[in-house]
């Protein structure tokens, strides 16, 4: 079996084969993350298909192929972010100086949830509480990041975030799952 540096090798030579290797690897992987800034598995094959020629055009950039995987993860990831904006319009809410965001434990509420429930739940937040959501909580990113990201002010990606956390709350607790308090 061939290993990831091999195909990436391979496919900087653009070895169809190798191509085709190294597409098929990620997309068990990355298909999910697709979905999380989509509303459709149609909208989420269109992303994924469009990072990888993104992918391609530019794999012979990558110097370091142990980095992979990251590189590989990002571009999704960005590709995302560029068909939300070109697709759906970003909605500006209002940029809300002195947000408050509880220090809930959301890592571990979601986790009880399958990776299809959490899906369905952050499918069903508005657009822009849905990218936010997604790009801090699930992806890691800052909120200067996403800011810079989305063309919206760091306050306002709090802002995004807090009300999404309050739609899930509100979702979450008809499920039984409830926010908790650490003592």
């Amino acid at each position: 079996m061939v290993n990831e540096q091999e195909l990436v090798k391979a496919c900087q030579n653009n070895d169809r084969k190798a191509q085709t290797a190294f597409y098929n690897l990620y997309k068990g992987k990355l298909m999910g993350v697709c979905r999380r800034y989509t509303r459709t598995p149609d909208e989420a094959e269109d992303i994924y298909q469009e990072a990888f020629v993104k992918i391609f055009n530019n794999i012979h950039t990558l110097e370091k192929a142990g980095a992979v995987g990251a590189w590989v993860r990002k571009t999704v990831i960005h590709t995302a972010i560029n068909y939300y904006h070109a697709n759906l319009k970003f909605q500006q809410n209002t940029d809300y100086e002195n947000t408050l965001l509880s220090n809930d434990d959301y890592p571990n509420l979601l986790a009880n949830l399958s990776n299809e429930e959490l899906l369905t739940l952050i499918n069903q937040l508005p657009d822009g509480y849905r990218m936010v959501f997604n790009l801090y909580v699930i992806d890691g990113y800052s909120h200067a990041e996403i800011g810079q990201m989305l063309g919206v002010s760091e306050n306002t990606s709090k802002s995004q975030l807090s009300r999404a956390k309050e739609l899930l709350r509100k979702q979450l607790k008809p499920m039984g799952i409830i926010s908790y308090e650490r003592t």
